[in-house]
């Protein structure tokens, strides 16, 4: 399918893939700064998330497909690749399936195994249940999440994806197949080939997402991978923006 897409900046293509909930938007920094670095910049929501097509299935195979149907639509191939998350997944599937077509790759926070995902179950299952009734405010809907979602930064990121503006609210993002995915998302399917061109692998020091024990998967899967990390937790990129932007541009121009 055709994503949507958020361009902004003229030269060699940048594309943006953001993680489980998010949309294309949570980069918009990071995408203004390297478009004034001189790169055309394209943040993505992928499937079932931010102004993207619905659909079922939420697999690996299927969101890169989406990806790289897209890059193609928009004379965005080959390009840089940054993903975070979820979205460092797709971009490894990508890049598994369609190495030509990423010219160098970023996977910020996240590796090609099988996380537990007991903790967006249950963002999830408070999202589903929120009653979406007529003249639901903003408020009621952030109490109905306190319970299962205490930090109010990560309500607030939860809720952007509720349309206020519609009587009654409606989620924007198809969150009955983002559910069903969920085995899908948290896992990583057995992709064959290998990835040959320049990958970094930026880890949040505080974040337990990427382990020692996952680095021999990417030398198999990703040979010329190097690693690094910044003082930041899971989501580094609004946590330690400066740190990140440095990391990025240090990977885009070596």
């Amino acid at each position: 399918m055709k994503l949507n897409v958020t361009e902004m900046g003229e030269g060699a293509p940048v594309v943006l893939l953001h993680g489980l909930l998010g949309a294309g938007q949570n980069f918009g920094a990071v995408q203004k700064a390297l478009a004034a670095d001189g790169f055309r910049v394209l943040a993505l929501d992928l499937r079932n998330h931010g102004a993207s097509p619905h659909a079922e299935g939420m697999g690996y195979a299927d969101m890169a497909a989406d990806v790289a149907e897209t890059l193609r639509a928009e004379g965005a191939w080959p390009a840089a690749i940054i993903g975070h998350s979820m979205g460092g997944k797709v971009a490894m599937a990508l890049a598994l399936a369609e190495g030509a077509g990423v010219s160098r790759l970023l996977v910020a926070d996240i590796a090609p195994v099988t996380y537990p995902s007991p903790l967006f179950n249950a963002y999830i299952a408070a999202m589903r249940a929120i009653p979406l009734r007529p003249g639901l405010t903003r408020r009621e809907a952030d109490a109905a999440l306190v319970a299962a979602v205490p930090a109010a930064p990560l309500r607030a990121f939860l809720l952007q994806n509720l349309v206020f503006t519609s009587d009654p609210p409606a989620w924007r993002i198809g969150l009955e197949a983002i559910a069903a995915g969920m085995p899908d998302i948290g896992g990583w399917p057995d992709l064959p080939g290998r990835y040959d061109g320049p990958v970094l692998v930026l880890a949040g020091e505080t974040s337990d997402y990427v382990q020692p024990e996952h680095w021999p998967i990417f030398q198999r899967l990703f040979p010329a991978a190097e690693r690094a990390k910044i003082a930041a937790g899971h989501w580094l990129h609004a946590e330690n923006p400066q740190a990140f932007l440095a990391a990025v541009r240090g990977f885009l121009t070596a």
